[in-house]
């Protein structure tokens, strides 16, 4: 295998949320034992937003766009002025901090498109990296694609509330070694842990002392249970100098079909990700970024009535797998639980195949987001109630059926 070669398999996404449909699936039969589980399929791997739609008035306002011809569909390459002008108005007042528009903000093909950027701006080869484990799956993939050396951080989420975080001391000896950027994701993807108070105030401290660039996605900071609280690392005092976050419409507003992300922060990355931009997109679509009009700009309630729909949804998830005896941390935000699974008497990854044959359910491997996490399943359950409720039923029957 060729250098081209390894550079594009490290890049395998056959496992990753949406792409387990091109997987053969005829070396599981083997494995299998027992029959069909009959019920609704449910796909975990991604929200439902047929069971949670998207925001009130986004296809209006989609229509719009559209009706506006020319001067919606060939914005300036980091979004459209007006728009820009509006979000940055609502981040500044959600995060604490101004959000100067023409400079610091750049609008995205989705928040993936706005990680990618993010990335491609501070990294290159041989650039040291830190990356929490577990989180969100492209984060090591795309360190590896810019040529960058991925620098495991653990993150504990096993405890509960303030018990859970990212180990400092790991982080301040990555940083000591000669790491340049750190990206992480809070809440974090899989595991809804929210980073707290102290823990972003020392990431803060640690990365001015030593002058590193922090990548921060806050894409589920607005779906908070239980009256959480929640630290924006750009608010913090000792913020570092180079710093972007990254946030979107897709997930807790249902607005994924619009592909659209916003990265915001330090000027000169912002200029960066716009020259990156150019030649991989020129910009985000430029009808969808339209629909950004609703954002922080629901009506009244709404979000309320989102949250507890969710917390619902997770609270019922949680107990069942606790009370199969199966290890899960309860989130305290986002939209997805990570349950550890039993000794099996297969490995995680023909269970999974076989939970799709067996019982209609998707669901995302543990490898996804670490090495160290194989043993684990990620659930995105932002799904129908009574669906979630009913396929997390029969996850637990096929993890008795094919316990070691």
């Amino acid at each position: 295998m060729n250098a081209l070669e390894k550079k594009f398999a490290a890049l395998a996404a056959d496992a990753a949320p949406g792409q387990e449909v091109r997987q053969d699936l005829s070396g599981v039969q083997a494995e299998m034992m027992g029959g069909l589980l009959s019920g609704t399929p449910v796909d975990f791997s991604h929200g439902d937003v047929d069971a949670h739609p998207p925001t009130p008035g986004s296809a209006e306002v989609w229509q719009n766009g559209f009706k506006a011809g020319g001067q919606q569909a060939y914005t300036e390459y980091r979004g459209a002025k007006e728009i820009r002008e509006k979000v940055a108005l609502r981040l500044t007042n959600f995060t604490g901090r101004e959000v100067n528009a023409k400079s610091e903000l750049i609008i995205t093909p989705g928040t993936q498109g706005a990680l990618f950027l993010a990335l491609g701006s501070c990294v290159t080869s041989g650039t040291k990296v830190a990356v929490l484990e577990p989180d969100y799956f492209a984060n090591r993939k795309l360190v590896v694609f810019f040529g960058g050396e991925v620098v495991p951080v653990a993150l504990k989420f096993s405890g509960q509330g303030d018990e859970n975080g990212p180990n400092l001391a790991q982080l301040e000896a990555a940083f000591q070694s000669g790491t340049e950027v750190l990206v992480f994701s809070t809440p974090n993807n899989p595991t809804g842990v929210v980073y707290s108070a102290a823990d972003i105030a020392e990431i803060a401290r640690l990365s001015s002392e030593y002058g590193v660039t922090v990548i921060v996605d806050q894409l589920y900071s607005r779906l908070l249970y239980s009256n959480e609280t929640y630290t924006h690392l750009r608010s913090d005092p000792s913020a570092p100098k180079n710093l972007i976050t990254i946030m979107g419409p897709s997930k807790t507003e249902s607005l994924s079909g619009f592909r659209l992300g916003v990265a915001f922060g330090t000027a000169s990355l912002i200029e960066r990700m716009e020259r990156l931009q150019a030649i991989v997109s020129l910009r985000a679509a430029g009808y969808n970024q339209a629909a950004l009009e609703t954002w922080f700009n629901e009506p009244e309630g709404w979000m309320d009535t989102r949250i507890a729909a969710h917390q619902a949804i997770r609270d019922d998830l949680v107990d069942l797998f606790r009370g199969a005896k199966i290890e899960v941390t309860v989130p305290q935000a986002g939209s997805y639980v990570f349950p550890k699974l039993p000794p099996l008497s297969v490995s995680s990854e023909v269970f999974v195949k076989l939970l799709r044959i067996q019982a209609a359910v998707t669901v995302t491997p543990g490898s996804e987001f670490a090495p160290g996490t194989g043993d684990s399943i990620r659930l995105n359950f932002s799904q129908d109630h009574e669906a979630a409720v009913a396929a997390t039923k029969r996850i637990i029957q096929m993890i008795e059926r094919y316990k070691a």
